[in-house]
């Protein structure tokens, strides 16, 4: 039989150590792998950490050089990219406190266009640094103080010609003489007139200009303000004559100037649909109401009522100043309508091409 040999100390001592080891290392292994495991476990897929992404918005700087020296004025620093040509007016006002806004006009270029108050800043921007030309365009006016100043003279002043004050006629005469219809008449049709304008200014039109020189207020009172004297003067003189046909040619006329001023109203109030209806951008089409129907013929009616207006005043009346006005009237809106026809011939092309701009069948 052979006995089995017990190891020695020194070696029984060897083997308790390197299996101690042995199990040691296991068990962290199997440790550590268990950590691994819930970690993966517990944060899902593994992917890289995202990267920040850091917003940079870019400014521009604003040079305002004068349009005459070319000398620099100032500089609008930190423009936004969303800023407008009025923010930047607004901010320029702010470093040169005596220039306002409305009186602040910003070219391009020299011989330029002025830019508009909507253009958007970034639009213009070849680089960081823009720069635009600055005129003084004087005192303005908003286009509603124009045109009340405008309308509301002649108003007045043909009413205090036709109360006849001891100023202005023969207090004898005045008393003497009997006042024709026709006097009371062209009155009412006269007030009517810049009623409607006053009304139609409050209420219907959107004047989107913004301003307009304070001269140009000034000139268009006087033409308007000076031609109402005039005409009002020899209407209500006590010696005025009457229309040389009578009651027809007064009926006639005092008729036709009601259709026109009922067509122009109704023309301003279709303009002014069309353009804040928020729909999309398309020429006013005829309606069931019948004084629409001149969009048929023209693309300006609004100024073929206001001429016809004016004719029919001049018929009624069968005065000189009244002609010389209506013929005045004829050619401005003429000058009006030619050049609001050739902008809706680029917006509205198919539709306007084979229309006239003011008066029926002359293309």
């Amino acid at each position: 039989m052979h006995r089995r040999q017990k190891p020695s100390a020194p070696e029984h001592k060897r083997d308790l150590a390197a299996h101690g080891e042995a199990l040691s290392m296991s068990h962290n292994d199997t440790h550590s792998f268990f950590n691994f495991s819930q970690l993966v476990l517990s944060a899902g897929h593994l992917k890289p950490p995202p990267v920040l992404k850091h917003s940079k918005t870019t400014y521009f700087e604003v040079e305002i050089l004068d349009v005459q020296s070319k000398k620099q004025i100032c500089i609008v620093d930190k423009v936004p990219p969303s800023s407008t040509i009025l923010d930047v007016k607004h901010k320029f006002h702010k470093a040169c406190p005596q220039w306002y806004p409305s009186r602040v006009g910003l070219q391009l270029e020299r011989n330029g266009p002025y830019l508009k108050d909507s253009i958007n800043i970034q639009s213009l921007a070849v680089s960081s640094i823009i720069t635009l030309y600055f005129t003084d365009l004087g005192q303005q006016v908003g286009w509603t103080t124009f045109f009340l100043a405008e309308y509301t003279g002649p108003l007045l002043i043909y009413l205090l010609f036709y109360i006849r004050l001891s100023t202005i006629y023969d207090q004898v005469e005045s008393t003497k003489n009997f006042r024709h219809p026709v006097v009371h008449l062209a009155c009412f049709c006269h007030c009517l007139h810049y009623i409607r304008h006053l009304l139609e200014t409050l209420f219907v039109h959107k004047f989107s200009g913004g301003h307009t020189p304070l001269k140009n207020m000034i000139k268009g009172c006087a033409f308007y303000w000076g031609f109402t004297s005039w005409i009002a003067y020899y209407i209500n003189h006590p010696r005025y004559t009457p229309p040389s046909f009578g009651h027809r040619q007064v009926s006639f006329a005092a008729l036709a100037f009601l259709m026109c001023e009922a067509g122009n109203h109704f023309i301003n109030v279709a303009l002014a649909h069309q353009n804040h209806s928020g729909l999309k951008a398309c020429f006013p089409s005829p309606t069931y109401n019948p004084f629409t129907w001149l969009f048929l013929l023209v693309s300006c009616p609004n100024y073929t009522y206001e001429v016809g207006s004016w004719i029919s005043f001049t018929v009624m009346t069968q005065t000189l100043p009244v002609g010389i006005f209506a013929f005045l009237m004829v050619i401005q809106m003429s000058l009006w309508a030619q050049k609001k026809h050739k902008l809706y011939l680029k917006r509205y092309y198919p539709e306007v091409r084979r229309k006239a701009a003011m008066i029926p069948i002359i293309f």
